[in-house]
């Protein structure tokens, strides 16, 4: 039980027996263990391993310092620095140490210990194990525990524990303490459904300082709810309250997700004004949000100018260079990475190998996957695997994918297969598409995605009976397609649109403006790509429904609301389409932008009629 305390008749004899025992033990408190004392505190406060904190440990028993609280709590202290709660909490709460002794532990040494079986992963159960053990040593818990028994429920992300903690907590009448508010906003997050609890919380918090905001930001960042994230920062910077690097940090994840560019540009110039010291982690993911919005070139120039970085500093920024399809320069920064002794880990590996994928370096590809293991005593895991499976589809190699994938260590997962059904898809490999597309759907009967594989197959093969057969199943499933849309950042705003969108204010003029876009790229030479529409209707009509589709309909806004020459920059939630691909060619020839695109895969960088990709996409 988390409430009350019931202390019994026995706790109540040993509490006694403790207090006389203590009244008879003060005259011969002598100088000489007062010595011995500071003596294991001084060792303690110097242990930096496991096998010296064992021998601080014979040392205490030796000098009869088992009794000791302060000696007591610093042990434990120690143990949770060098990852050794389990043994000190095995001596701690042994039967030999607290027989008679209910006096010794007191909320400091409580805290101590739950703090650190909060912080130990696989442990956020025991800290709250040790929380109901106050309870019965008759110890009540104060500010200082919640925040740390908060911590083991967000790690955890069990929303009904959390709710009880909280209870808890309000019954002691910690509820408005600010350090215990916060966490609650951070545990909250953590736990699936939570972030209204969270926000309840923020909302009725009567003392917010910057790190409350930082946690709901950050909760709403992590849970990719990006765009209230971003607005509870606007909301924040009306309030007056002033950033600190955490915040930022999260605000630029954000930023990330949404691709907004400009956003992230002004956080960059807020640093520089508010004098915000850039940490590496601040640095990191600034490179990261540079690259991953379409500024690669910003990203290599934060990068260039660190005077230290990480493993992450090399990785955001390889990774970024191979979303632009930049393969060349990203292998050249892990070469020049190995070069200064920076050992990758198994994330720059799959950075590597995605560059390789994106810029068809398939050579490459196999040196670097056969130099995981052989150079670097790295195990490929399925991830390193799906890239290589990657790799070998997007170069048309689909057959050597296929034997490739049958000689893995390991069983391959549906993402892998995936990657070759849409092989096979491009490269007109539809029976073997739609052999594996089959044994999928038998494997992951209620995955989506297994029926628009095959359904688009089947459309590609003009089998319009089978293809309606598999939407019906879809259908009899509950199952929706995901539909596609595009974000796009304009005036410090986020629009997002999606196909056939006609919610927007201005939605007459865009469709207009789409219809002049069709006309003068039709003129320029464009011609529709009517075999990517899936649907069994005329080429009149198909044509029609590829002008609705959503990136065209972001273009056509952002030349609405633009002036001449100005880039285009969106987001697209799904892999952008032949007829887009096309379109958006002849569209920066003509109208003279550059338009950047990212979609689910990679960025593609439109000018003057040609796509950075090279079709390897």
């Amino acid at each position: 039980m988390f409430g009350g305390i019931v202390m019994n008749h026995s706790i109540r004899t040993k509490l006694s027996r403790a207090i006389t025992n203590l009244a008879l033990q003060l005259p011969s408190y002598t100088s000489e263990r007062r010595l011995a004392e500071q003596t294991c505190l001084t060792l303690l406060h110097s242990c930096n391993t496991l096998t010296n904190l064992i021998q601080i440990h014979t040392i205490i028993l030796k000098l009869g310092l088992h009794n000791n609280p302060l000696v007591l709590t610093k042990f434990a202290s120690t143990s949770s620095d060098l990852n050794a709660i389990h043994y000190a909490s095995s001596f701690l709460f042994s039967p030999s140490n607290n027989n008679n002794n209910l006096l010794l532990y007191d909320a400091f040494l409580f805290n101590t210990v739950i703090r650190a079986y909060a912080q130990t992963a696989g442990s956020k159960f025991k800290a709250l194990e040790f929380y109901k053990t106050m309870f019965s040593y008759g110890v009540l818990p104060n500010k200082f525990t919640y925040p740390f028994v908060l911590k083991a429920c967000a790690g955890i992300g069990d929303l009904n524990l959390g709710e009880m903690v909280h209870g808890s907590l309000v019954k002691f009448g910690f509820d408005d303490d600010r350090h215990v508010q916060n966490t609650m906003i951070h545990m909250y997050c953590c736990c699936g459904e939570g972030v209204e609890f969270a926000r309840k919380v923020f909302d009725e918090s009567p003392k917010m300082d910057s790190v409350t905001w930082s946690a709901m930001i950050g909760g709403y960042a992590r849970l990719g709810r990006s765009m209230e994230a971003v607005g509870l920062f606007r909301e924040m910077q009306v309030k007056g309250v002033v950033s600190d690097d955490v915040t930022i940090v999260c605000v630029l994840s954000a930023c990330t997700d949404l691709g907004a560019l400009e956003l992230g540009k002004w956080l960059e110039s807020y640093l520089e004004r508010k004098k915000i010291p850039k940490s590496v982690e601040l640095c990191n993911a600034l490179i990261d949000m540079f690259a991953k919005c379409g500024d690669v070139d910003k990203a290599l120039e934060l990068f260039r100018q660190m005077s230290f970085r990480t493993i992450v500093s090399w990785t955001s920024v390889i990774v970024g260079l191979a979303m632009h399809g930049r393969g060349l320069e990203a292998v050249s920064l892990f070469d020049m990475m190995i070069e200064q002794r920076v050992a990758p880990d198994d994330v720059a590996f799959i950075g590597v190998l995605s560059a390789c994928s994106h810029s068809g370096l398939v050579n490459k590809g196999h040196y670097y996957f056969n130099s995981m293991e052989k150079n670097f005593s790295i195990v490929p895991k399925i991830e390193h695997y799906g890239c290589m499976v990657d790799l070998l589809s997007r170069a048309g190699l689909v057959k050597e994918a296929l034997e490739f994938v049958q000689k893995m260590p390991i069983n391959p997962n549906q993402i892998i297969w995936r990657s070759i059904i849409t092989a096979c898809h491009a490269r007109g490999e539809f029976k073997l598409g739609e052999s594996i597309s089959k044994k999928l759907i038998r494997s992951e009967p209620m995955q989506e995605s297994n029926y628009v594989l095959l359904s688009n197959i089947y459309a590609k093969l003009l089998r319009w009976e089978k293809k309606t057969k598999v939407r019906e199943m879809m259908d009899l499933k509950g199952m929706k397609k995901i539909p596609g849309s595009t974000m796009i950042e304009l005036n410090n705003e986020m629009y997002e649109f999606v196909a056939g969108d006609k919610s927007h204010n201005q939605s007459k003029q865009i469709y207009e403006m789409m219809d002049e876009m069709g006309r003068e790229i039709k003129r320029a030479g464009y011609v529709p790509t009517t075999s990517q529409v899936l649907l069994d209707i005329d080429e009149e009509d198909k044509e029609d429904a590829l002008y609705r589709h959503s990136e065209k309909i972001a273009i056509a806004f952002s030349l609405l609301n633009t002036p001449p020459g100005t880039p285009i920059r969106l987001v697209k939630n799904l892999r952008v389409c032949e007829d887009c691909h096309s379109a958006t060619k002849f569209i920066s020839k003509v109208y003279n932008r550059e338009i950047v695109v990212r979609d689910r895969n990679r960025f593609h960088h439109f000018k003057n009629g040609v796509c950075s990709c090279k079709d390897f996409w």
